[in-house]
């Protein structure tokens, strides 16, 4: 086990490119092992191809970026639309991160605009949560591990939950110097272009990935392009509350100060 490592568990090929590669990014800079997990194959993500072909193709990106990454690549688990928060899914899940082993899970956000995203973020966190629970069984059988985890969500697409209500980051991420490295594992998803410009009106998806890095960098009050993230509660993941991604970042990191106002507990 490293305890110096991050597991991306996000929904569809190039999710992880929208949301996370740039915070990986630096942390493999700094020698931490990259882990990276798509649940989905991608199969909905294209008007030409079948669904077959669409996930086979969007494999192929999908591991080309970890290349790109230089991270573990883990297979798909379902395809798009067909993933459930079932206990058969949950213990493949949580076998991938008991291999992995990380200290740090990255996955969606709570609420977002699409089930997809919020059923692997449930997936997610319950399988980062088992990580020191013997006695549950994943599939296929990994040893549970008892160091601390810390699980980070990201911001929504289009910053906002699904009823349209803004959403802020507790943190931000400096991926200014990793923007143009970030860019290009997006830019790997060749397939993405015609099938994000006709079903979801992004024009460009690489400049709706650059118009959200800048809106977030903007939001940081202080870096150019900027990935947001926010703690998940640590209880039943680590021992106290800790903030890993700030620890090994440093000034590439940045705290929302105001963020902490409404996040008063009563025990």
């Amino acid at each position: 086990m490293n305890p110096q490592s991050a597991l991306a568990i996000f929904a569809h090929p190039d999710d992880i490119e929208f949301a996370a590669a740039g915070t990986l990014l630096l942390l493999r800079e700094r020698g931490w092992k990259i882990h990276y997990f798509n649940l989905l194959s991608g199969s909905g993500g294209s008007v030409q191809m079948d669904a077959y072909s669409t996930a086979a193709t969007r494999l192929k990106e999908a591991q080309t970026v970890a290349g790109i990454l230089e991270a573990t690549f883990y297979p798909p688990i379902a395809h798009d639309l067909e993933l459930t928060y079932t206990v058969e899914l949950l213990r493949r899940v949580a076998a991938v991160v008991r291999e992995a082993a990380p200290s740090v899970v990255l996955t969606h956000a709570p609420a977002d605009y699409m089930e997809d995203h919020m059923i692997t973020c449930r997936l997610a966190v319950s399988a980062a949560f088992s990580h020191g629970i013997p006695n549950f069984r994943t599939d296929p059988l990994r040893e549970a591990f008892f160091h601390d985890v810390t699980v980070y969500h990201a911001l929504p697409h289009g910053l906002c939950d699904p009823l349209r209500r803004p959403v802020r980051a507790e943190a931000y991420v400096n991926t200014t110097n990793v923007h143009a490295r970030k860019r290009a594992t997006l830019a790997a998803h060749e397939s993405q272009k015609h099938w994000l410009d006709v079903s979801q009106g992004m024009d460009s998806y690489l400049a709706s990935m650059d118009a959200m890095s800048r809106e977030v960098g903007r939001l940081s009050g202080q870096f150019e392009h900027a990935e947001g993230w926010r703690r998940h509660l640590h209880f039943g993941f680590s021992k106290s509350e800790i903030d890993p991604l700030r620890e090994v970042l440093g000034e590439d990191y940045r705290i929302d100060a105001s963020y902490a106002v409404g996040l008063q507990r009563t025990i």
